[in-house]
């Protein structure tokens, strides 16, 4: 009976053997396939901001040779300071007293209003998102779910009203219609923050109320400081969003002095597709360099805060 049960197990063990080993072959073959289909993705993410990069130090004459050029020969390194002194922008400005090229003070009226726009997101984005998560009110959770029904309505719905309104205000050619709405919350960062915010265990708001402790001192000393991850990602897209929009300074900013960066872009481009898209392109790798060096600073927070994955502890 014995022999006979050896028997088994000596026949059992390599079935088993093999099973493992096809397991494991094939977590190993996902894994590849995996691996392989996010490499391609990589590349084709990348292929835009290649392109970018190489433009930007050809010589008019290669933009569109045929075949592409991939490599420029030479570089032409001399087209980035053509492009900041361009002919194509306006004249030079005067700041603090300071004469510098049209380029550098468009980049400075945007870091202005970006600066001014992030604030006004997360403050206003926190704030909200802090009443909807801890307070506690008869139809909070319908009016959260209206304020997630503006997501789904386009920017150029709402622009017309918008228009009439500051143009009534006097606040047309200013950068105020670009500012203020910032100050009275987006609902994706609201969305974004409530989440995170209700993950955080509801026993430190208690603890602290025993201390005496009243929303707003809980908001700034308890909420805030665990929620870093979360408003490092809302600060990120409300960079890059502000940063590189060109609607809302076309329609509301007509002084050139008032100018961001995306307009400045935009004076490259002539009549009937006529540019210099070796200079557009050097002047737009020079403006996207802050949004890649804002993202590498803060990635780590930035995909925290997208995963929303609450206190740690």
């Amino acid at each position: 009976m014995s022999s006979q049960s050896q028997g088994a197990r000596s026949v059992a063990l390599p079935r088993a053997g093999v099973s493992l080993h096809s397991q494991r072959r094939t977590r190993l073959i996902a894994r590849s396939f995996y691996f392989i289909l996010a490499c391609l993705g990589a590349v084709v993410m990348i292929i835009p901001l290649y392109w970018l990069i190489v433009t930007a130090f050809k010589d008019s004459g290669s933009v569109f040779a045929v075949p592409p050029i991939l490599i420029p020969n030479p570089w032409l390194f001399s087209n980035i300071p053509d492009a900041l002194n361009s002919s194509a922008l306006p004249d030079t400005f005067v700041v603090f007293g300071v004469t510098l090229p049209a380029f550098f003070t468009y980049l400075w009226n945007t870091v202005v209003v970006t600066a001014l726009t992030v604030l006004g997101d997360t403050l206003s984005g926190a704030v909200i998102a802090f009443g909807f998560a801890r307070l506690r009110a008869r139809g909070s959770n319908i009016l959260f779910g209206l304020v997630l029904a503006t997501i789904m309505l386009p920017y150029q719905a709402v622009l017309y009203p918008q228009f009439i309104l500051f143009k009534t205000l006097g606040w047309t050619d200013s950068w105020l219609p670009l500012i203020v709405p910032t100050y009275f919350g987006s609902a994706f960062n609201i969305f974004l923050l409530r989440q995170f915010f209700m993950g955080i265990p509801r026993e430190l708001d208690e603890a602290a109320k025993i201390d005496g402790c009243g929303y707003f001192r809980i908001f700034r000393s308890i909420i805030l400081p665990l929620s870093k991850p979360a408003l490092a990602a809302v600060a990120v897209f409300s960079f890059v969003f502000h940063w590189n929009d060109l609607l809302g300074p076309l329609v509301y900013i007509n002084t050139s002095g008032k100018y961001v960066v995306s307009l400045a872009l935009q004076s490259f481009t002539g009549g009937y597709g006529l540019a210099e898209w070796n200079l557009l392109m050097a002047a737009a790798l020079v403006s996207s360099l802050p949004c890649l060096i804002l993202f590498f600073v803060a990635q780590r927070y930035f995909i925290q805060g997208i995963v929303v994955s609450g206190v740690k502890g």
